[in-house]
C-alpha cells in the first residue's frame, strides 16, 4: 500500500465518514460516475442494520456485489467473514485494495456481475458454512440481477441487498395486492422477503433523487409452487402483468404459446373468473393456470 505522510491507512478510518471519502476521491483522482449509479453509504446506523440483518457469520463466505470503496465490506470483514467483491469499474480497484490491505480475507474481481460465473464462484467456496449475497445494487439494473441470481439457483442462503425504495415496495408486495407486479411473484416464487433497513437519499455521497430500501431474500429449498414448466408460469406472469388493465382472459393469450380460446379452456378448467385482472390473481393462482396450460398441451 502506498503511504502518505500524515495519513492513517485508509482501512483503519471510517470508510462511511463523507471525509475520508472526499480523501479518498482526492487521492485517486476519483469521480462518481452516473452511468454506473454510484452512491456511496455515509450512515453507520444504517450500515450496522445491513449488516446485522443479512445475517452473516464470521464461517459465511460473502459474494458481494458493486463494494465501491469497501464500506460495507469493511463491516463484513471485520466480522470475520470471506469475501469475495464483483465491482465493474476498474477505477474502484486500487481503491479496494488499498482501503481493504489490512485484511487477508478479501478478495475483488473486476467483472460485470450480469457477466460473472456466480455459481461457480460458490462450487469453488462451498466449504464454508454459508454462502451469502449481498450488494448496493444500481437502480438501473436491480432487477435483472436479482432475477439473475435465483434463476441461476445460485446457492446462497441468502441475498441482501439495497435498492430504490419504490421498487422494494413492488418486490415485497403480497401477491394479489394491487402493488403486486410480475417482479413481486417472480421473487417470491423462489424467496421468503424481508425488508430489513430504510436509508433515506441524505445518507448517501453523492444523494441520490429517491430513498431506498433494503431486502433480504431468504432463498427456499425448493419453489413456492410446483408446475410442470417454470418458462411457461413465468411467461403467464409476464404477460398478465405486461397488460395489466386488461382482463386474464385478454392479458394471458399467447403466453405458453396459447390461443384465446385457449386461455377461455383453462380459465374454466382452473375455475378462475376470466374478467379478474393479474394483480388479483395469487402466485397459486398463476401456477394453476400455467399448469393446465403445461398439461393440456397447448404449449406444444
Amino acid at each position: 500500500m502506498t503511504k502518505v505522510t500524515g495519513l492513517r491507512p485508509f482501512y483503519m478510518m471510517k470508510l462511511y465518514s463523507s471525509q475520508t471519502i472526499n480523501d479518498i476521491k482526492t487521492r485517486h483522482d476519483f469521480r462518481f460516475a452516473k452511468s454506473l449509479g454510484q452512491n456511496f453509504l455515509t450512515d453507520r446506523n444504517i450500515i450496522e442494520k445491513i449488516v446485522e440483518g443479512s445475517g452473516i457469520g464470521p464461517d459465511d463466505f460473502v459474494i458481494e456485489i458493486g463494494p465501491g470503496i469497501g464500506v460495507l465490506t469493511k463491516e463484513i470483514l471485520d466480522i470475520g467473514a470471506t469475501v469475495t467483491a464483483v465491482e465493474i469499474d476498474s477505477r474502484l480497484i486500487p481503491i479496494l485494495q488499498e482501503t481493504l490491505s489490512g485484511y487477508d480475507k478479501f478478495n475483488v474481481i473486476n467483472q460485470d456481475i450480469m457477466k460473472t460465473d456466480l455459481n461457480g464462484i460458490a462450487e469453488a467456496n462451498k466449504d464454508y458454512a454459508n454462502i451469502r449475497i449481498i450488494g448496493n445494487l444500481p437502480y438501473y439494473i436491480t432487477t435483472p440481477i436479482i432475477m439473475k441470481i435465483l434463476e441461476d439457483r445460485v446457492p446462497a442462503a441468502s441475498v441482501t441487498c439495497m435498492m430504490q425504495k419504490e421498487v422494494a415496495d413492488r418486490i415485497k408486495a403480497p401477491a394479489g395486492s394491487k402493488n403486486a407486479g410480475a417482479i413481486s411473484l417472480a421473487v417470491q416464487y423462489y424467496c421468503d422477503v424481508t425488508q430489513i433497513a430504510r436509508a433515506p437519499k441524505e445518507a448517501f455521497v453523492p444523494s441520490p433523487k429517491v430513498d431506498s430500501a433494503v431486502l433480504r431474500f431468504d432463498v427456499l429449498e425448493k419453489p413456492r409452487v410446483e408446475v410442470p414448466d417454470t418458462k411457461v408460469l413465468f411467461d403467464c406472469i409476464r404477460k398478465g402483468f405486461g397488460q395489466r388493465r386488461k382482463t386474464i382472459s385478454n392479458s394471458l393469450v399467447g403466453a405458453g404459446g396459447t390461443a384465446k380460446e385457449d386461455i377461455k379452456k383453462v380459465l374454466e378448467e382452473t375455475g378462475i373468473e376470466g374478467s379478474r385482472r393479474a394483480e388479483t390473481l395469487s402466485l397459486e393462482e398463476f401456477a394453476a393456470i400455467s399448469s393446465a396450460i403445461s398439461e393440456g398441451g397447448f404449449n406444444g
